[in-house]
């Protein structure tokens, strides 16, 4: 059975990670810019829904923006948006954590060399 692991250790496996990094922030980027647009926008969504409600008292408004079927939709597209972005984090998190390994497993090697 061939061992198709990756060795986080590896020189490849930094560089593979450094070129994530380097290559993604742009994608990163703008899905966190994405993300926060959606979650600032929340407000104005539901701010339209409550002013179009036929009722008086603001928390009859609110009840129904939250109930309406732009904000639901807003919503939505707020979860993939969110979870776009949390991908992308992961993704940067686990590319550092490679790196950082690697940068330890480089500091080892030449520790050991100096005792031999």
């Amino acid at each position: 059975m061939t061992d198709t692991r990756i060795d986080h250790f590896s020189d490849e496996a930094a560089q593979q990670a450094l070129n994530f990094l380097r290559f993604q922030a742009g994608e990163a980027a703008i899905s966190r810019a994405n993300r926060i647009y959606m979650e600032e926008f929340r407000k104005t969504v539901k701010a339209n829904c409550m002013a179009a409600s036929q009722e008086k008292a603001l928390a009859a408004q609110e009840r129904d923006a939250y109930a309406s079927p732009e904000y639901i939709a807003h919503l939505e597209a707020m979860r993939a948006a969110i979870e776009l972005d949390e991908v992308h984090r992961w993704k940067l998190v686990a590319a550092q954590a490679t790196i950082e390994a690697w940068r330890t497993h480089q500091a080892n090697h030449r520790g050991l060399l100096k005792m031999q």
